[in-house]
């Protein structure tokens, strides 16, 4: 027995309007044809295949989705109605589904993290029309070789911010993020804007260092548009944000860094909260949990009417400036005032920068230094990138891309969401602890939080430096100390300005201690894994307070 797949141009897509009233547990016609390469290199590689000579070739319908994984959890918009749907083995997957799906509903959580099943990844971008590109390349790529960080092209470009002719002109290497279009890193002129996918270190690795370089010696421009934004007002506002928040709220003019905890003390949403008014505040998070977030807190609003969420992330785009650099170049295109005594760290302001009005400047980043992310109506973004650019030229700007920025925050020991907190681990494995406040009051997850804290076994978060030579650590790898697996990675790569690779990984809290090593393997080679403390550059952030 094989089982054949067919390349993409000879796939056949069945039910595309609905499943037909005639099918139950049916095959469909043969197509010999479609499969006959397949065949071919299977008989090369097996010959007692061949020489038993085809008997029949079966072909039946899978269920399939853009990235090949079952849909289960919450179904958007709909209280108290699951999905599990679009497995495409039912033997393989069928256990699994029912087990975590039972827990997620009775227990408000999983035991394991399941977030990239969560229906809710996709955003509204998922219509039908993309739908059906993106699944005839699933299953038509289905048996090659995928590599780390790899963009597929199908239905691409789908989701465009105004920059993206602009950036595309100054040498951007797109990626993809929630449908959106996203630099990954910038081709020098020379250099062909096409990504380069490996398992190990390729040239990009040069344009990325450099990127990162203009971030901490000069000044840098990150397209940050498809991040997720929400507006939530209304006179009972900040009580409702309040009970849901593990940190405590800040005050207008400012922002804090907050987490939306499961009831089982995990993490499901991780939002930088900006107060715009007593009662108005604006919230931004990863790109992947637009659908996933607003869904989220759309059950929690109360019946009354008294707060008001909006989703505005399609009216906005964002520019962090960010780097040594960056008053200087933003200070001739506004009016505020962006001196350290009337714009401070974590510090929100509105007004115009060149000829775009109501801006709104935050003075937080994720890159360890100083910068402002400016989210400005997305009308004014092609007039004010221009502006910003010309004005960069004085001051060695550079343009960024995802590559550069995952550098640069793994340098600073940030956590990622999804990677090194999700709804499985507890916001005290993750190192939150200085965004959880106990003492402010009740709020999602408290009870579970302070059981944690009790244990004697807990797990820490914990920074680790590895010296790597041509591949870098990914995640999930495994450390060991003498040969006994104690922990793994949740998200690594190599920090440019360290000059090593940086990882952020669990283990108990036992081993948690700075100097401890470990060996971890990456790609197959044994190398030594040295826990340091968080944030290696620039560990008290005064950078980021120039």
């Amino acid at each position: 027995m094989f089982g054949p797949y067919e390349r993409t141009e000879h796939l056949k897509l069945f039910a595309e309007d609905g499943v037909p009233a005639w099918f139950g547990a049916d095959l469909v016609e043969e197509d010999f044809e479609a499969v006959s390469w397949n065949w071919e290199q299977a008989t090369q590689l097996v010959p007692a295949l061949g020489r038993a000579g085809i008997k029949a070739n079966v072909r039946g319908p899978f269920q399939m989705t853009a990235d090949e994984l079952p849909l289960m959890g919450p179904a958007w918009g709909l209280p108290n109605v699951w999905l599990a749907e679009g497995v495409p083995g039912g033997i393989l997957w069928g256990g699994t589904i029912g087990y975590y799906l039972s827990e997620r509903i009775v227990e408000g959580g999983n035991s394991l993290d399941t977030s990239d099943l969560d229906p809710r990844r996709f955003g509204d971008y998922a219509n039908k029309a993309w739908t059906r590109e993106k699944v005839r390349e699933a299953w038509g790529t289905h048996a090659e070789q995928k590599y780390p960080g790899q963009d597929m092209p199908a239905a691409r470009p789908q989701k465009t911010a105004p920059s993206y002719a602009r950036l595309t002109e100054l040498g951007a290497v797109w990626g993809v993020l929630n449908g959106w279009e996203m630099p990954n890193w910038f081709a020098p002129r020379g250099v062909e804007a096409k990504d380069q996918h490996s398992w190990r270190w390729t040239a990009k690795g040069a344009f990325v260092a450099e990127e990162v370089q203009a971030v901490r010696n000069a000044v840098g421009l990150v397209e940050m548009t498809p991040m997720t934004k929400f507006e939530v007002s209304g006179p009972n506002a900040a009580a409702w944000l309040d009970k849901i928040l593990a940190n405590r709220l800040p005050a207008t003019g400012r922002a804090v860094l907050a987490h939306h905890l499961t009831a089982g003390g995990g993490v499901q949403a991780e939002y930088m909260v900006a107060r715009l008014a007593e009662d108005s505040f604006y919230l931004i998070s990863t790109p992947r949990a637009e659908r996933w977030n607003f869904d989220d807190l759309s059950k929690l609003l109360p019946a009354d009417g008294s707060v008001s969420l909006k989703n505005v992330t399609s009216e906005r785009g964002c520019f962090t400036i960010v780097g040594p650099n960056a008053r200087d170049v933003l200070q001739p295109l506004t009016e505020i005032d962006l001196s350290n005594t009337n714009f401070p760290w974590f510090g929100v302001k509105s007004g115009s920068v060149a000829l775009a009005s109501d801006v709104r400047l935050l003075r937080v980043n994720y890159e360890g230094e100083l910068g402002w992310e400016l989210y400005h109506p997305m009308a004014y973004q092609r007039q004010l990138l221009d502006a910003i650019l010309k004005q960069g030229e004085k001051h060695g700007m550079r343009l960024v891309g995802l590559h550069a920025l995952e550098s640069l925050r793994l340098e600073k020991s940030y956590r990622a969401m999804y990677r090194d907190m999700n709804p499985e681990l507890n916001a005290l494995e993750s190192g939150l602890e200085r965004f959880v406040r106990l003492d402010k009051g009740d709020f999602v997850g408290r009870d579970a939080v302070l059981k944690y804290k009790a244990r004697g076994d807990q797990r820490r978060s914990v920074t680790l430096k590895i010296e790597t030579d041509g591949a870098s650590t990914l995640a999930s790898e495994g450390l060991y100390i003498g040969g006994e697996l104690v922990g793994r990675i949740t998200s690594g790569g190599y920090g440019y300005t360290l000059g090593h690779d940086v990882a952020l990984a669990l283990l108990p809290e036992r081993l948690s201690k700075s100097g401890t090593k470990l060996d971890v393997a990456i790609l197959g080679e044994w190398k030594t894994a040295e826990i340091i403390a968080d944030s290696p550059y620039d560990p008290n952030s005064a950078r980021a307070r120039m």
